[in-house]
């Protein structure tokens, strides 16, 4: 039971995409890299994914060989890693996330040498005791995912495996066996990275696993602007964005990047006419950047 609320992790992701209106876009989940652009900046940047309506956070565990992040996830977590970010560092920022009014569902992004090095056990009661609710491992295979999602579903939390459009149909129903709080479906075949339009796959993805599973469904690696969220209406419950709002916060550095990130997930979501002024795919050119 998370030490914040008391409600279990899976729950809480249960409650927050039950809640969703009918026939709404995908609800958003934005993904903050812990410690960027300074160490400190967890918290703040949480709490403004929440004020922008966000339905659930992601928070990424910055790690020296990170398999599954392109070009600006990569670059955001070795400015955390230079400042000193830590996976207990970050899982504390949770913990003072929650302390700080955090009520949406929050699930963490690591890999599996951290995890390892922390202790397995030792990782998810400290996930648990701060409020985290899911944990996602982009490079542990379901044949090995056991021990982690036996050992997260004791705790209550939900275990948030990822699949591909090169997924076979067969391989999907075993990974989403696993699952709890939502299936994370990947866009392309690749890292991740703000796109300009969404793979014809993923839509092909989407409608496979809905065949075997009726967890929730969030498409991630590419989303990056408001006809991306409004297109996927029907299709899946939520979208992860992550580059996209990293390169927005990192190309305007002279303003609060907690400001940003409220501005840009409220125009990524089409909020009462938010506007925002995120960087090209890949970051802006000739601006200063907050790395």
């Amino acid at each position: 039971m998370s030490a914040i609320t008391g409600t279990p992790g899976a729950e809480r992701f249960q409650r927050a995409f039950g809640a969703r209106p009918a026939g709404q876009p995908p609800g958003v989940i934005p993904y903050a890299t812990a410690g960027f652009p300074e160490r400190a900046d967890t918290t703040r940047l949480l709490l403004a994914f929440q004020a922008a309506g966000a339905l659930a956070v992601e928070v990424g565990i910055p790690f020296s060989d990170p398999l599954a992040d392109g070009p600006t996830i990569q670059r955001t977590g070795w400015r955390a890693l230079e400042q000193g970010m830590t996976p207990a560092l970050a899982i504390t920022q949770v913990g003072q996330a929650r302390s700080a009014g955090l009520s949406v569902p929050l699930a963490v992004m690591t890999y599996v040498n951290p995890v390892l090095a922390m202790g397995l056990e030792r990782f998810v009661d400290a996930c648990a005791e701060a409020g985290v609710d899911g944990v996602i491992v982009p490079d542990l295979p379901v044949e090995e995912a056991s021990d982690l999602a036996a050992s997260l579903g004791r705790r209550g939390l939900a275990h948030i495996p990822l699949v591909a459009p090169t997924t076979p149909t067969a391989r999907l129903a075993r990974v989403a066996a696993t699952a709890a709080g939502f299936v994370y479906c990947v866009s392309v075949t690749g890292v991740t990275g703000a796109r300009a339009r969404i793979n014809p796959g993923a839509l092909l993805l989407l409608d496979r696993v809905r065949l075997v599973t009726a967890l929730p469904r969030a498409l991630g690696f590419g989303i990056s602007q408001p006809e991306h969220v409004a297109g996927l209406s029907g299709r899946c419950e939520a979208v992860v964005v992550a580059s996209a709002l990293l390169d927005a916060i990192a190309a305007d550095p002279q303003r609060d990047a907690a400001e940003v990130a409220q501005a840009f997930v409220r125009w990524l979501r089409g909020a009462g006419g938010a506007t925002a002024a995120p960087a090209p795919a890949g970051g802006a050119e000739g601006v200063e950047h907050r790395w």
